[in-house]
């Protein structure tokens, strides 16, 4: 797997450096973008239950909405414990990138978030989140949150929903990058884009 990187001698230079470019380490798929339409749509607003972790208030309260798949925003808020993970360069080279073990956030304030609501090989439910956040020491962190370990503080988190009706996203390996990726699944009520 080859990773090119900018030639850092350019700094200090008026133009940006080019960015890196990252090399998966499968066979190059040449459709980047797999997508799905929905023929309907809903937006709503929800509030995330004090107390529970992100993963059982999202799924609890858009499962009693009747959606399975979603796409969401966190809008800020307080979590009395977060835990995340980054994703730097796979040490051992299967992929670009690898996680890394959680990372005990404590006490956060969200500031963004963005989330994916889909499903597991086996049908359940699947909550992929990253977000930007303050740890109690006001630094800012980021990176892929865990859901089920991460707990809704003292007051609702307030999360802008659009339900993906019509089609389900479900984690299947993608042969290109060696990992598990949320992809768009066919239905009999989409529209393929």
């Amino acid at each position: 797997m080859r990773t090119t990187t900018v030639d850092r001698s350019l700094r200090g230079s008026p133009t940006p450096p080019r960015p890196r470019t990252l090399i998966h380490p499968g066979t190059f798929n040449p459709v980047r973008i797999h997508s799905r339409s929905a023929r309907r749509g809903r937006h709503f607003r929800l509030s995330l239950r004090p107390g529970a972790s992100l993963y059982d208030a999202l799924v609890q309260a858009l499962a009693g909405a009747g959606v399975a798949n979603a796409s969401m925003t966190l809008l800020g808020g307080v979590f009395s414990h977060l835990d995340y993970c980054t994703a730097p360069p796979d040490p051992r080279h299967q992929r670009v990138v690898a996680y890394t073990e959680p990372i005990p956030a404590g006490p956060a304030y969200l500031i963004f978030g963005n989330a994916t609501l889909g499903k597991t090989d086996a049908g359940g439910a699947l909550v992929h989140c990253h977000a930007a956040f303050c740890d109690a020491r006001g630094e800012p962190l980021g990176g892929h949150i865990i859901a089920q370990t991460t707990i809704v503080g003292p007051r609702p988190v307030p999360v802008l929903v659009t339900a993906l009706d019509g089609f389900e996203l479900r984690a299947t390996y993608d042969a290109e990058t060696n990992l598990r990726l949320l992809q768009p699944q066919g239905a009999d009520d989409y529209d393929a884009a």
